[in-house]
């Protein structure tokens, strides 16, 4: 079925603005323009980093642009997505020695993400250890330390799916001790990280889905410790129209926002728009 107003049914297709490439908001409006979507995930990075008075600026931009956020999305500086193993040293919330930046980082970009009126912003939570460990206590005490004044300002943290199983983030989301946390479903990541069935992963999640990144992958050759491989939508090993299906099964009513890490080109998102068009 042909989207609609760039609509799969009733979901809005947006685009990860890092997955464009902008050179500024108005270089993200255009862009965005060009490929006929209305829906756009802001990364908040390239905002907290600019003084104040540009900054303001790129948010008025982006207020007057017509565009609607589905999220906003938080990274950190010093992380190391070049393999399995420097992402487990490096990524998310986990490493204790850049916990008080990263939680700086964090409340300034929920603070931005507020202006904007978006209620939504999506991080890699790292490599979170098993639950019998000491070092587990203090991974849910971080996230309740961001979420806690994110939801007093309205907006909510989601979790991106990656590093861990699908069951294991769930433990997590029922041991966390604080509310507005949840899942930013990516069904790629589970392929890219080999730690499980991307399909399986959307019942075992269901209630905490509320943001959907398509992506597409294949395994590695020795999953869980080498990458998969990013590929085309509708070219990897994700089972995109069975992966829809069963979103729409548990009663998700969020957007379906593509990314790419590998190909910024609009023709790589236009081939990605096709492809979710042809899929009934």
């Amino acid at each position: 079925m042909l989207c609609s107003k760039m609509k799969w049914r009733n979901h809005d297709i947006g685009v990860c603005d890092w997955s464009i490439r902008p050179k500024g908001m108005r270089d993200l409006v255009h862009r965005v323009d060009e490929l006929g979507l209305s829906h756009v995930q802001l990364a908040m990075g390239p905002l907290i980093d600019l003084p104040e008075d540009r900054r303001r600026d790129e948010v008025a931009i982006f207020r007057d642009s017509g565009l609607a956020a589905t999220a906003a999305q938080i990274s950190f500086v010093g992380e190391d997505y070049s393999s399995i193993s420097s992402i487990e040293r490096t990524a998310g919330v986990v490493p204790t020695a850049l916990w008080p930046q990263r939680l700086e980082r964090c409340r300034r970009a929920v603070e931005i993400a507020a202006e904007l009126n978006i209620d939504l912003i999506t991080l890699h939570l790292g490599f979170v250890p098993q639950s019998n460990d000491p070092a587990y206590e203090p991974v849910l005490t971080r996230v309740c330390e961001i979420a806690k004044p994110a939801s007093a300002l309205g907006v909510s943290i989601l979790l991106e799916t990656g590093q861990e199983t699908a069951s294991e983030l769930l433990q997590f989301f029922n041991d966390v001790r604080c509310q507005s946390v949840d899942a930013n479903y990516d069904p790629a990541n589970f392929l890219m990280y080999g730690v499980g069935d991307p399909l399986d992963a959307v019942a075992v999640l269901s209630r905490h889905i509320r943001h959907v990144h398509l992506k597409d992958a294949v395994l590695s050759d020795h999953p869980g410790t080498e990458w998969g491989k990013e590929t085309p939508l509708g070219q990897g090993q994700v089972p995109i129209p069975q992966i829809l299906e069963a979103l729409d099964e548990v009663e998700y009513q969020g957007p379906l926002v593509i990314e790419r890490e590998y190909d910024e080109s609009l023709e790589g998102i236009r081939a990605a728009i096709e492809f979710i068009s042809t899929i009934p």
